[in-house]
């Protein structure tokens, strides 16, 4: 693809992911989004059917990002997995005034959703990998630590990353460690 056309195709992506954070989705508009990429409205019809193919291929395209910055290069181990948690949060701060409105889901949560899905996914994988028993059902275990670790990182970025990225994975990991080591007596 054309350099101006992949630079004028990113500019009407972040000028839309810029204004959802402003307005929400409801409210943008293609003239919005036009005049801050300062493209004409032709230009982004080029790229996009409508605001709702702009969406799905903003949340494709920044999901697929975020994803690449933290893929697995083999096998999940503990070591590993903490690697990844923190490119995944070195990742999220670098690029935080996409990211922010994205996980946030300010119009829309459907970036979160697909988020929470690709968690899932590698959560699920890791602790098969791994065989970490545990006294609950499978199911229930990797929706309570998808959850918990989406959400965290939600907040880190609501609340202005008030910690390192190395930080809260050190946290992350205390919490898990807490969860997987507690006695059997104290879960309860």
């Amino acid at each position: 693809m054309d350099r101006r056309i992949m630079k004028s195709r990113q500019a009407v992506m972040e000028a839309f992911v810029a204004l959802l954070g402003e307005k929400g989705f409801d409210k943008v508009t293609i003239n919005d989004i036009a005049e801050r990429a300062n493209v004409n409205r032709g230009t982004v019809y080029l790229h996009f059917t409508d605001k709702f193919d702009l969406q799905e291929q903003c949340i494709e395209t920044y999901l697929q990002q975020l994803i690449e910055s933290c893929q697995p290069a083999g096998e999940m181990t503990p070591g590993s997995a903490r690697e990844l948690l923190l490119q995944t949060f070195e990742f999220l701060g670098a690029h935080a005034p996409i990211y922010s409105i994205l996980i946030t889901g300010k119009g829309n949560p459907v970036f979160r959703e697909r988020m929470m899905v690709f968690m899932r996914q590698g959560i699920t994988d890791y602790l098969s990998t791994n065989g970490i028993p545990s006294g609950v059902s499978r199911e229930v275990e990797v929706q309570f630590l998808t959850s918990g670790a989406v959400s965290l990182m939600e907040w880190w970025v609501e609340e202005g990353m008030p910690y390192s990225p190395a930080e809260m994975v050190d946290q992350l990991f205390a919490l898990l460690l807490r969860h997987f080591q507690m006695p059997a007596g104290e879960k309860e």
